[in-house]
């Protein structure tokens, strides 16, 4: 099973206004410490909120912890390819917002800057999305497809986030084959068998790999 896990500073560390920034950095790179030592597959660094100059700084920060403690961990910056490739970093995760890289512009990127490979991760919400991203031109397909989310979001009584279940799930996996899909929102360690048993290669989430 793969673990991709996304970051949020901001949940790790409750700091004072003045040493918040400084704490939840120090949280992120001991969360990434504890990850690669359980063994995760994948990080996204996505701190939508930081410049480029801090982001690049973070991202190099997570690349040593990450090769000091598991090399097999793959850091994947969210949306800034420039930064991934800036940094050396193992990829990029996008959207599928018309306005994002393509997967073969950030092979191109990285190619051009003599780095190898890139992982390229690709959030998709509709069925529609992943037909697409799977009957693209191979240089042009992602390497992990994130699909979600999959279990709808609560908040007090409030629907936030409707799920889109287990049966898109189940048809956003045979639609994507052979590319790797992976449940995203409101995974727990309750519903990740549910997820594999319906054709997930593993499981993306935020909350569940905070603890």
């Amino acid at each position: 099973m793969l673990r991709y896990a996304i970051t949020d500073r901001v949940r790790l560390a409750d700091a004072s206004a003045q040493q918040a920034e400084p704490a939840r950095q120090a949280a992120l790179l001991a969360q990434a410490e504890r990850l690669a030592a359980e063994g995760i597959d994948f990080l996204q660094l996505r701190e939508k909120d930081l410049s480029a100059t801090a982001l690049a700084s973070l991202a190099r920060n997570l690349l040593a912890t990450l090769r000091a403690h598991n090399p097999a961990t793959r850091l994947l910056i969210n949306s800034r390819a420039d930064i991934a490739v800036a940094t050396c970093a193992d990829g990029v995760h996008l959207t599928s917002s018309p306005n994002e890289f393509t997967p073969a512009q950030v092979r191109a990127l990285y190619a051009a800057a003599g780095l190898p490979e890139p992982i390229i991760s690709l959030s998709c919400h509709t069925l529609a999305e992943v037909t697409r991203a799977a009957s693209s031109a191979p240089e042009n397909r992602p390497t992990l497809i994130l699909f979600g989310p999959v279990f709808e979001k609560v908040v007090g009584n409030i629907l936030v986030t409707a799920g889109a279940g287990l049966d898109l799930l189940r048809a956003a996996c045979a639609a994507a084959a052979p590319i790797p899909v992976l449940a995203l929102g409101g995974i727990t360690r309750a519903n990740t068998d549910i997820c594999l048993d319906a054709g997930a290669a593993g499981v993306a989430a935020i909350r569940l790999f905070l603890h």
